[in-house]
């Protein structure tokens, strides 16, 4: 039966008898789900690395533009899905958001089996991408409501770790499968690189075929069975509490559709100032800050205005922007999930420009730029960073119900003002010589603990929302935080294109460094400090 319509897990009775088991299915349908809309949402950014060892004729910039356009659209899209489970069902709406992603997969196959593809193409496909970047905040969301209090540190830490995991899946599989033809004639013709490659089979030398479609088509292999396995085994929470009054199957999706064409529309209009000429207008670099609170704002103004049955649902959620532990918690996770998911975008493509090119500066102040022979396979090295933030996770998550979430958040910000700081060092380091692969190993040791710092937190926050927030505003503040917090995935690979073509790479890390000293003293204050309002949540 796939509607519940009796629901109490905090009783321990109902929980060992009847909660647990439908709990643990639905999560354990939920995490490949998500995990796939990671691998479709931070596709670009293995993606755009190999399009520059195959020749494809864009600047590094533009290729950074598509990891950010792909990024912005799915923290848009987070914002009206932090809503879908009251006016939709989870069932509903896990199942329709996991069938959506066939569209960005299927199609972005096709536009990488041609180097003329134009630029505007793969950035419709990057934007088309963003509908997995949206799922993380319905599927938390959703995740919420099927546990107890107890026990939503680790199974919020499960559910977006191991669907996190989907970053390092897809940075492992992407690599392998575009070194043979996956799926014979149907899959096309292979493109001859001209750069070397490498994967985690080892380096393919200039002139080797690359089948850099199959980055788009293989995704497909796991996106029809999910979509049919979520309709037959997941359950819409039909309570007073969690889904009220979602109609049918069909409306639920209506609904949906509608909501995720507002933030469609938000993070259009957002991109097109953004974006340089001749895509959008090109608006200087201090101006998408303010661009980016106008797409969260014009995105929550625009849901107000929907008429119906949503509207009421809608108003009795937007509690949470009342509460100022919305708004401290939204900044604290994006030190921790925007950090993590940001870095996932632009690691690869960081790697292959800083590591991979010499840096030469002339008598004249001009750098030139020539290809490293010695510089590292960013394809080789990038995965490792996401799979142990990912993977560290459910243990942030944890340890935070066992010591306090607060706690280990104040930890994590710690060591990555300081991780933060080394990595900009060895960046600057890197990107002012002209043998940059010597400061390649101490760059990547200190950004894997960026990443695993970020993981632990990530779990770490989970508890603390769990614990400030009641039960129904528990699982949107999950999703808008998480909305917030995935703009890191288009701030960080944008800030980081416009450094490296300033020369001056390591000014992102201190920016991100003074960001992280701000969410130590708010989690300090609010949480952990004398006047705290929350004892060490």
């Amino acid at each position: 039966m796939s509607d519940i319509k009796k629901w109490d897990v905090e009783d321990e009775k109902f929980w060992e008898s009847t909660g647990k088991g439908i709990a643990n299915r639905n999560l354990w349908i939920s995490i490949p789900s998500l995990l796939v809309g990671f691998a479709v949402w931070i596709l670009w950014s293995m993606v755009t690395v190999q399009m520059i060892n195959a020749g494809f004729p864009f600047k590094p910039v533009e290729l950074f533009t598509l990891s950010a356009i792909s990024g912005l659209t799915g923290a848009t899209l987070r914002i009206p899905s932090s809503f879908f489970i009251r006016i939709a069902g989870g069932r509903n709406t896990i199942v329709f958001t996991t069938a959506l992603l066939i569209i960005p997969a299927l199609f972005t196959g096709i536009a990488l089996q041609d180097k003329n593809t134009p630029l505007w193409v793969f950035q419709i496909l990057a934007f088309l991408c963003g509908f997995g970047g949206g799922n993380f905040a319905s599927s938390m969301s959703n995740i919420s409501f099927f546990f107890p209090k107890r026990m939503q540190g680790l199974a919020l830490g499960l559910n977006a770790g191991l669907g996190n995991f989907g970053v390092t899946t897809m940075q492992i599989v992407v690599p392998l499968v575009m070194t043979f033809s996956l799926f014979g004639a149907l899959g096309g013709d292979g493109i001859p690189l001209v750069q070397a490659s490498g994967s985690l089979i080892g380096k393919s030398a200039a002139g080797a075929i690359t089948y850099i479609q199959n980055a788009g088509f293989v995704w497909l292999l796991l996106l029809v069975p999910l979509a049919f396995i979520g309709w037959f085994g997941m359950n819409n929470i039909l309570t007073p509490e969690v889904s009220p009054h979602i109609g049918s199957p069909l409306a639920a999706m209506s609904k949906i559709t509608g909501m995720l064409m507002i933030g469609f529309v938000t993070a259009a209009a957002g991109l097109y100032l953004i974006l340089p000429a001749p895509i959008g207008l090109g608006a200087p670099g201090w101006a998408k800050w303010f661009i980016l609170a106008g797409i969260i704002a014009a995105t929550v103004f625009l849901m107000k205005l929907i008429p119906g049955e949503i509207k009421p649902n809608l108003q009795r959620q937007f509690k949470i922007f009342g509460n100022k532990h919305t708004w401290i918690m939204s900044i604290i996770y994006t030190m921790t999930f925007g950090s993590f998911i940001g870095y996932s975008a632009g690691f690869a493509l960081a790697i292959k420009v800083i590591f991979g090119f010499t840096h030469t500066v002339g008598a004249d102040g001009s750098m030139t730029n020539a290809l490293n022979p010695n510089g590292p396979s960013a394809l080789m090295y990038a995965w490792m960073g996401p799979f142990i933030g990912a993977l560290i996770r459910p243990v942030g998550g944890w340890v935070a119900d066992k010591v306090g979430g607060a706690k280990v958040t104040q930890i994590v910000s710690v060591v990555m003002i300081a991780a933060a700081l080394g990595v900009a060092y060895y960046m600057k380091s890197a990107y002012q010589s002209a043998t940059p692969e010597q400061y390649f190993m101490p760059f990547f040791i200190l950004f894997l603990v960026l990443f695993a710092a970020s993981g632990i937190g990530n779990g770490s926050t989970f508890r603390t929302i769990a614990i400030v927030f009641p039960k129904e505003q528990a699982g949107p503040v999950l999703g808008w935080t998480s909305a917030v917090a995935a703009y890191g995935a288009f701030i960080i690979p944008q800030v980081f294109g416009e450094q490296i073509k300033a020369a001056t790479p390591e000014n992102a890390l201190y920016g991100f460094a003074i960001f992280y000293a701000v969410c130590l003293l708010l989690n300090w204050w609010y949480y952990l400090g004398p006047k705290a309002e929350y004892d060490n949540p």
